[in-house]
């Protein structure tokens, strides 16, 4: 079901957290984290502050090639535990509408980001290659090719290939993994957002269009007479396409509707790689558990 969209200006608070057990010491770690949320056009960051313990050993922060702001951390002497509390401040509005008419056709984007020697560069034909999860492959050409009729706008074609995924794939948590790629996802049809987001970033990619990956976060608990939405107290994923008229038009075909000031941006990308929450590498540590939690609320809702 499309959700009704809060029109105003909202101040999130979000809290995610991450927890991982070790059954035996780890020796040696090295981590990457994606957790503080963008400056964007439709969001601004308050306040960030990301508590790790034990205290790393090193610890810096940077800004990708994306525009994201990463954590790197790293741990020389042995730890069993490992807790990742990242808390923001975010004031979010609804992204403003695209202009629907004055889109272009298709066709005429995807001309436009093919290269062509003495013409300008487009910055944004980096998102047309394929990546490891999601990659340029017939079938999922195929399946787009229903939505991309010859001579049609590109936003409404994007439009209804996001409604026919949300149709089309099954949402199911125990259909895929972190590690499955568009392919298996297509081929399934089902998985979970992340798998949402790489089918259809797959699709526009196969037919020469510009999409990328946003990480993100849903509103935990929605507005009286809202139904509760797919993806919220997690991570979630969707996608932007980009239009040279409007410039990168966000789809979420998880819940089958653009995001509004009910979602709040932490960093874009290629793919999930690009923008994992967090990963690692480690020495030792034999089995481990890991618990995930996130709560988006406003401001006013927390006590």
């Amino acid at each position: 079901m499309t959700q009704p969209e809060p029109k105003d200006d909202v101040l999130y608070r979000v809290v995610h957290d991450t927890a991982y057990a070790y059954s035996t010491p780890v020796e040696l770690a090295h981590h990457l984290a994606h957790l503080c949320p963008l400056d964007h056009a439709a969001q601004r960051r308050v306040d960030f502050v990301c508590d790790i313990h034990p205290e790393p050993d090193h610890r810096r922060s940077d800004t990708d090639v994306f525009g994201n702001r990463r954590e790197f951390f790293a741990y020389y002497s042995p730890h069993d535990t490992l807790s990742v509390r990242a808390v923001s401040l975010v004031r979010v509005r609804a992204p403003q509408q695209p202009d629907w008419a004055a889109s272009p056709s298709w066709e005429r984007v995807r001309e436009q980001l093919v290269y062509h020697a003495g013409r300008p560069y487009v910055a944004e034909a980096e998102y047309t290659f394929g990546t490891h999860f999601s990659p340029l492959f017939a079938a999922a050409a195929q399946y787009a090719q229903p939505s991309f009729a010859p001579g049609r706008p590109l936003l409404d074609a994007a439009r209804e290939l996001m409604q026919r995924l949300h149709a089309d794939l099954r949402y199911s948590t125990e259909s895929t993994e972190v590690q499955t790629r568009a392919p298996q996802a297509l081929e399934l049809r089902a998985g979970v957002c992340q798998d949402f987001a790489h089918v259809m970033i797959s699709a526009l990619r196969s037919i020469g269009l510009a999409a990328r990956y946003i990480s993100g976060y849903l509103r935990s608990c929605p507005q009286p007479g809202q139904a509760h939405p797919v993806g919220a107290d997690a991570s979630h994923a969707w996608v932007a396409v980009w239009c040279p008229v409007n410039g990168w038009v966000e789809f979420d075909p998880t819940n089958n509707r653009q995001p509004a000031a009910d979602y709040v941006r932490v960093a874009t990308g290629r793919d999930f790689a690009d923008v994992s929450p967090l990963r690692g590498v480690i020495r030792g540590g034999g089995e481990h558990t890991l618990r995930v939690g996130v709560h988006v609320s406003p401001v006013d809702a927390v006590p």
